[in-house]
This record gives structure tokens, C-alpha cells and sequence, in this order.
């Protein structure tokens, strides 16, 4: 459940700026007749629905002392309720994405927990940190999508939040099914190398299947379920690499998920009943139709047979 309240993000706005104000004058004289009166409104405003904070407010209030314990109980504060404040705020694009994503999830019988990306990963690996951990349901090993298709597999879990590899890591390695032959392989990601091309690199069991530009691919059911579960989009075949005396054919496949413009996804906490197999897949590209001409046979002409194209007739 995603609520967009104004109450609720204005609160949580004043709470992070008054979490923000306490840290900074905590270096300060803590017993300033100011500041109490400060503790006092803010006390008296926020009431009882935002006691977590005034707890932390508490340890300001004590002392004054300005040790290191106390500022960071209050930035941890601030960081869970930019958590919250994150799953609060949703502008039209975090719309029109949830609207996408549990259009999917609803048709594949995915059960999901919604998140938000709030941070990206640094070096070589491909990764995301979301905002829904273990308090949440989440666990490690769980599949994550979004109105799209296939984004990763969860990695790691705190309590409020989790790390994602991304199905474009070099390391990530997905089963897939093709739509409609059934063939089975995987696919890999291709890192974060200067030459990527974004694509995935798709390898199937049958060294003699062939392959086409246009095959969409779905995943494959996981052991478990885990990491992956079945009947995810992930993506279109784009180019065949025909290798002689490859043990696998292979291909080159374009995700549908644009991993640059993540926002909100969905976790799988709990698999479908029953395999969507290709029911979840977006109207496969069509060819595009082949240009007619339209001949007549004129009587009369040079030759039996003979055809030209169809124009008017002089004098009717």
C-alpha cells in the first residue's frame, strides 16, 4: 500500500529539518533558554504520533555535551525518516511507474513489496540499494522487477533496506525460457565495461535451435523459486552471432527494463501459483507488412499475358 498524504510528507519534512536544527546546535550551549523554549513548541506541536523523534530529541536536551553518541542516534533518525518520506512522495513519473508495475505483478500472480532506488552502487559491480528490508518481508534471494521486466535478484538485507545486483552486472546470470518455442538458456550481463553495449549476451542449451531477431524471453523457474521466479519479462532478441562449431548458439538481447531510469520496482516476496509462462509479455514486434502493387490485364496488348499497372481508362 503506497499513500501520497500532504499531512504526511509535511510532517516528515519538518521533522528531518527539526532533526537537522538539533544536530547542528547540539555543539552549542544545550542549556540556552532559546533553545529550550524550542524542545517545548516542537514537544507540544508534534504530539504523540512523533514520540520516535522526540525520543532522540531527548538526548539533545540532556546534557549538551555534544558527544559523538548522540549526533548519531539523531542522523540515524533522519535517515530512517527520509526513508519514509521517500515511500510518501511520489510525483507523476513514481505514478505512471506503480501503475506499470502492479499491472505486471497482477498478471503474473507476483506478490510484491513496492520500493524506491535511493542510492546506486560504486565500482564494477552493477548494483542498487532500495528502500524495504527485512521489516518489510524481504529476504536475500528475491526476484526484482518492475513495469517493465526483470531488474535483479536481492543480495543483502538490513531492516529498513536492501542491495540489488542488477541483471546487467557481468557477475548476474538468468534462466530464460523463449517465447513461443520453449527454448531454455541464460543470459549475462555486460558489466560496466567502456564498450558495453547494454546488451545481455543469451546462450541456449540447443547448439542447433535457431535463432531469430524478435524471440522474447521470459525467465525460467529457479529452484525454489529463488533468486528468480518464472514468467518475468526480460527481454527481445536483437542480433544472432552464428559461431562455427559453437557447443551453444548465441545472441544478443535487448532488455526491456532501461536500467538507467530505475525509480520504483517491485520485490517477489512469494511466487506465483502457476507458471505464467508468456502471459506477461508485451505484444511481440511485428513485421511490417509488404508493399502490393495491383496489375491488370490489358486486352489488347502486345502479347498474352502481358500486365501493367492499373490506371484509368481514356473515354470511359
Amino acid at each position: 500500500m503506497v499513500h501520497d498524504s500532504r499531512r504526511t510528507r509535511l510532517v516528515l519534512g519538518v521533522l528531518i529539518v527539526a532533526a537537522l536544527v538539533l544536530i547542528t546546535v547540539d555543539y552549542g550551549d544545550g542549556r540556552s533558554p532559546v533553545m529550550n523554549g524550542i524542545r517545548k513548541v516542537s514537544s507540544t506541536v508534534f504530539g504523540g504520533v512523533e514520540r520516535g523523534v522526540s525520543s532522540a530529541t531527548g538526548l539533545v536536551g540532556g546534557s549538551g555535551s555534544g558527544s559523538s553518541s548522540q549526533v548519531k542516534a539523531l542522523r540515524d533518525q533522519v535517515v530512517r525518516l527520509r526513508a519514509e518520506l521517500s515511500r510518501e512522495q511520489l510525483g507523476k513519473i513514481d505514478y505512471a511507474q506503480l501503475r506499470r508495475l502492479l499491472s505486471l505483478s497482477g498478471q503474473g500472480g507476483y506478490r510484491i513489496v513496492a520500493a524506491n532506488v535511493i542510492a546506486t552502487g560504486e565500482g564494477y559491480q552493477r548494483s542498487v540499494t532500495l528502500d524495504a528490508g527485512s521489516s518489510d518481508g524481504v529476504r536475500p534471494r528475491e526476484t526484482v522487477l518492475n513495469g517493465d521486466g526483470l531488474v535483479g535478484e536481492v543480495t543483502s538485507v538490513t531492516a529498513d533496506t536492501c542491495a540489488v545486483l542488477l541483471a546487467t552486472d557481468s557477475s548476474s546470470q538468468v534462466g530464460v525460457e523463449l517465447a513461443p518455442s520453449g527454448q531454455l538458456g541464460w543470459v549475462t550481463g555486460p558489466g560496466k565495461t567502456p564498450s558495453g553495449t547494454g546488451q545481455l549476451q543469451l546462450q541456449v542449451l540447443d547448439a542447433s535451435a535457431l535463432l531469430t531477431p524478435g524471440e522474447q524471453l521470459v525467465t525460467s523457474a529457479s529452484v525454489k523459486d529463488r533468486p528468480y521466479v518464472p514468467g518475468v519479462p526480460v527481454g527481445v532478441i536483437s542480433g544472432v552471432e552464428n559461431r562455427a562449431g559453437a557447443l551453444t548458439a548465441r545472441a544478443t538481447v535487448r532488455p526491456y527494463v532501461n536500467f538507467t531510469a530505475l525509480g520504483v520496482v517491485g520485490i517477489v516476496i512469494a511466487a506465483p501459483r502457476r507458471d505464467p509462462r508468456f502471459s506477461v509479455l508485451p505484444p511481440s514486434p511485428r513485421a511490417k507488412p509488404t508493399p502490393t502493387v495491383t496489375v491488370t490485364v490489358t486486352p489488347g496488348a502486345t502479347g498474352p499475358g502481358t500486365t501493367s499497372p492499373s490506371a484509368p481508362t481514356a473515354g470511359g
